[in-house]
């Protein structure tokens, strides 16, 4: 969500200061990946500390500690690598070529701002008050609740974003003119849709392939026999939560899952809070790495970077891979310090 909703800037940042696409998209990519592994209220982390009775708030601290180096190393650095391999790709055209707005039409500062920052927002909300729930901080008739996973949800946050955006970016600053917004609204979203049925068709494709492997086992079954041989304890969860996330594509679903296969051993060992949130950052960042045909994302941004398959392992997949192995390297040093 947070990178569908930044594209458009990166886009334009691309254009204006010109060079290579990659040198632009590439970091981005990186930061997005390294807050969606290791950082609560994202649902991997945050769903890996519930299930190992991990304290959140210092999954939170540890996260942070962890995520900036890695993302500096393990992303930013080899992104800026890997796009002086790529000097001359170009600006996707996925979204029309920019054309100059005449100044009566454009939309004020704060209702760019608003529309970028909503979907954020709102989905911040939901996992913030789901978070609670699950911790018997609020409980599950409060109405704050009840109204962040109404309108909180990913697709409901992006579905109202969208809509205030049509509204504040295109269909208010054109009204002022005397167009009727029914016309305004077919323009606008027959321009829209067009571009990007493909990637909607390819990216749940590749999501239905992930869910097909999940629902055959085949992830647990290599997941427990890694657990079986008796590896220490971070290793395991690291080589557990890879092996389902390479399994099945989902990195939720693979931390999610490393984390309940790991649980019992935590709860058996007498370790510190710093101890379990370095194994829960170390489960997190096994899920975002290794990612191949069955993860949705690799689609998704494949498709809206304008990449080939080949070239989206060489960037994306690269990218996740080496945040994963840096992260969970700077992991396993703060377990065998505290634990």
């Amino acid at each position: 969500a947070g990178f569908i909703v930044m594209l458009p800037v990166i886009y334009t940042v691309a254009r204006r200061l010109g060079g290579s696409f990659m040198l632009y998209v590439l970091p981005s990519i990186a930061s997005f990946m390294m807050m969606h592994a290791l950082l609560p209220p994202h649902p991997g982390p945050t769903a890996a500390a519930t299930v190992m009775g991990a304290d959140v708030g210092m999954v939170i601290i540890v996260g942070l500690l962890i995520g900036l180096p890695t993302w500096y190393f393990g992303g930013y650095l080899v992104a800026r690598a890997i796009a002086k391999r790529f000097p001359d790709t170009p600006v996707p055209a996925l979204l029309g070529e920019p054309r100059e707005i005449p100044k009566e039409e454009r939309p004020a500062f704060g209702a760019i701002l608003l529309v970028l920052l909503l979907p954020l927002l709102l989905i911040f909300f939901n996992t913030g008050f789901s978070t609670m729930e699950k911790s018997g901080t609020v409980t599950d008739d409060n109405v704050l609740f009840q109204l962040s996973r109404l309108i909180g949800a990913t697709p409901v946050a992006l579905a109202l974003s969208a809509l205030a955006a049509m509204l504040l970016l295109y269909v208010i600053p054109k009204r002022r003119r005397g167009e009727k917004i029914g016309g305004l609204l077919e323009e606008l979203v027959d321009d829209a849709l067009g571009p990007v049925c493909s990637i909607i068709l390819i990216t749940g494709a590749g999501g239905a392939f992930g869910r097909v492997l999940t629902e055959t086992g085949i992830g647990g079954e290599v997941a427990e026999g890694l657990d079986a041989m008796g590896l220490p304890l971070i290793v395991a969860a690291y080589l557990v939560t890879m092996a389902m996330r390479i399994a099945q594509g989902s990195a939720t679903v693979a931390a999610t899952t490393g984390a309940s296969i790991m649980a019992p051993a935590i709860m058996a060992g007498d370790f510190g809070a710093i101890a379990v949130s370095a194994v829960v950052i170390a489960i997190g960042a096994a899920s975002i790495g290794w990612s191949h045909v069955n993860d949705s994302g690799f689609w998704l941004i494949g498709k809206f970077c304008g990449f080939d398959t080949v070239t989206t392992f060489k960037t994306w997949s690269l990218v996740g891979t080496t945040i994963s192995l840096v992260g969970f390297a700077l992991s396993a040093v703060v377990f065998v310090i505290f634990a």
